[in-house]
């Protein structure tokens, strides 16, 4: 259900690492929850976060939320295809609807995320 190799937030935005760039986006029980995504707000590329900021929003059928950026960076990447395309939230949250592209300020705030294995607990415990 949830990747290995993903590290989650309690707010459900997710982030996998390579080198120092981090591809970040939304867990598939958000996706779920949200119901059928219609928009999408995104940063500007060149945009710093400090983890825990909110970097955009991600509006839905049911209702309109916040997203929150898992750590701490300057976004480098947006996914223009999300912004055409909001439904790829949906249908491949962990693939091609990926939000934004960071460049890692801090490497050691990505083992304080949770694992696919914490996650699952704590939905579980919901």
């Amino acid at each position: 259900m949830f990747p290995s190799g993903y590290r989650f937030t309690q707010d459900h935005e997710w982030a996998i690492k390579k080198n120092e760039v981090a591809t970040v986006g939304i867990s598939s029980y958000a996706a779920e929850e949200l119901g059928e995504v219609v928009f999408t707000e995104l940063p500007s590329v060149g945009s710093k976060f400090a983890k825990a900021d909110e970097f955009g929003t991600i509006e839905s059928v049911k209702t309109v939320s916040s997203l929150y950026m898992p750590l701490s960076g300057e976004v480098i990447e947006i996914n223009e295809n999300v912004i055409k395309n909001p439904a790829l939230i949906n249908d491949s949250p962990y693939n091609e609807g990926w939000l934004v592209k960071l460049k890692v300020a801090d490497d050691s705030e990505y083992d304080t995320l949770l694992s696919s294995d914490h996650y699952k607990e704590y939905l579980e415990n919901l």
